[in-house]
């Protein structure tokens, strides 16, 4: 049966889309065969469709390899959405203290699904840990803000995201069992925080704290990262922890939490 919303969907539209997510960091370049596998059609389609986002310059066709490949241009469209928002430029300053007071990383993100997406950061010159920049995505199972942001959507909402997951492991520490993380969940919103030891890299810590919008939903998280020996009992009980919640609070009142 046809809906109204499939009625005005575009075929090429949802197809093209589909072919620029298939790029990732584990496969950068992909042939027209694979992209062809991947859609489930034969070779008529994705070349039609790859021609197209060619000539409009989002992916790049080395003419030897006949492989294909993002190009820059592709960064428009995540960064148009980026300089919508109006919370990385309100959080810059904020964040810029948070890590002047705890000594660590501070990052800013949001959720897209089963990743989280950071919008904005304040880093630690020299930390070894992972290096993430604007507009950079990494699994929500394994990463203190993606658990928190996780925990803080309606229930139908994370069905619907952990329907079907991969929970990849990256670490021995890392949930790999939905009913394992649907219970750290549970805790985490609770208790209104979240913490990951050694879950996407090993030796690196994480606590991440909610900013809710005015109608009271969670639109972002903040999270402190460093080192794991870094992250003792003292320091996320006198310092990391009640710093974090103080900047999440204010941003919170910002985006016009408690003002209804």
């Amino acid at each position: 049966m046809t809906t109204e919303k499939d009625r005005y969907s575009s075929n090429a539209l949802i197809r093209g889309l589909e072919i620029l997510k298939m790029f990732s960091a584990e496969e950068p370049t992909l042939s027209l065969n694979e992209i062809a596998s991947k859609l489930g059609v034969n070779r008529t389609v994705p070349f039609r469709l790859l021609s197209t986002l060619q000539s409009f310059g989002y992916v790049h066709k080395d003419e030897q390899t006949k492989r294909y490949q993002l190009a820059p241009k592709v960064l428009e469209l995540g960064f148009s959405y980026l300089h919508s928002l109006q919370l990385p430029e309100i959080a810059q300053p904020y964040l810029e203290q948070l890590r002047d007071d705890t000594g660590a990383s501070v990052y800013l993100s949001i959720l897209d699904g089963a990743e989280v997406v950071y919008v904005g950061h304040a880093r630690i010159v020299g930390f070894k840990g992972i290096f993430v920049n604007t507009g950079m995505r990494f699994p929500a199972h394994a990463t203190a803000n993606g658990k928190l942001l996780l925990a803080f959507q309606p229930p139908d909402k994370l069905r619907s995201i952990l329907r079907g997951a991969e929970l990849k492991p990256y670490t021995q520490q890392t949930k790999t069992l939905i009913a394992d993380l649907e219970a750290e969940l549970r805790l985490i919103r609770e208790r209104g925080y979240a913490m990951t030891n050694s879950e996407f890299q090993q030796g690196i810590s994480s606590i991440a704290a909610p900013i809710f919008n005015q109608s009271g939903a969670v639109m972002a998280a903040v999270n402190v990262v460093a080192a794991e020996t870094f992250f003792d009992d003292a320091f996320i009980r006198e310092k990391a922890l009640p710093r974090l919640l103080d900047t999440t609070g204010k941003l919170s009142g910002f985006m016009g939490f408690g003002h209804q």
